[in-house]
């Protein structure tokens, strides 16, 4: 019983990491696999909203319990975006909210005569700064939607990954596993 599941842990594995690699493909493509993420409101901004840092994307993490494969990120707001939901403003975001207001702020460059340079750079920054405004001025207790920007989950995809694996540890690892018993 033990040999079974040995080989029950090493397919978990080699499952779990041809699924990590999809999961991570999902930053790359913007999608949870054909299904594209909701554009950000901010079409200024560069970049994807969940690759700013990349941190969300770092944080992934794959573990193989018993028969199960797990995955999980130790970053706070994982959960919200991989499924969509409400947070409710409090506050402490609120303070947080001014905090990010007087950076974007306070980053915008003045011309010698104390004007605001028109600058790219200026004006992205001028807009930024204006929405940290607007959701500081939130009152406590105001609803924030955050849409559903999937990147890890059950999908047809997901399922064709585990049979394509499976079929091909089948194939090439179990027969040579089978044969080296048979050797012995």
């Amino acid at each position: 019983m033990a040999k079974i599941d040995q080989l029950m842990t090493k397919l978990l594995t080699d499952v779990k990491v041809e699924l990590a690699d999809e999961f991570d493909r999902n930053f790359q493509r913007k999608a949870f696999f054909a299904t594209p993420w909701k554009q950000r409101r901010n079409t200024d901004a560069k970049g994807s909203l969940l690759m700013i840092g990349g941190h969300l994307r770092r944080s992934l993490r794959a573990t193989v319990r018993g028969h199960n494969i797990v995955f999980s990120s130790s970053l706070p707001y994982a959960a919200i975006h991989n499924e969509g939901g409400t947070l409710t403003v409090t506050a402490k975001m609120k303070k947080f909210f001014w905090y990010k207001y007087s950076q974007a702020a306070g980053s915008v460059k003045t011309l010698k005569s104390g004007k605001r340079s028109t600058s790219q750079r200026n004006r992205r920054l001028g807009r930024e700064a204006e929405m940290w405004k607007a959701m500081a001025l939130m009152k406590v207790g105001s609803k924030i939607n955050i849409p559903e920007r999937r990147f890890i989950g059950n999908a047809p995809e997901v399922k064709q990954a585990v049979t394509r694996v499976t079929d091909k540890w089948v194939k090439e690892d179990l027969n040579n596993s089978i044969r080296k018993q048979f050797n012995k």
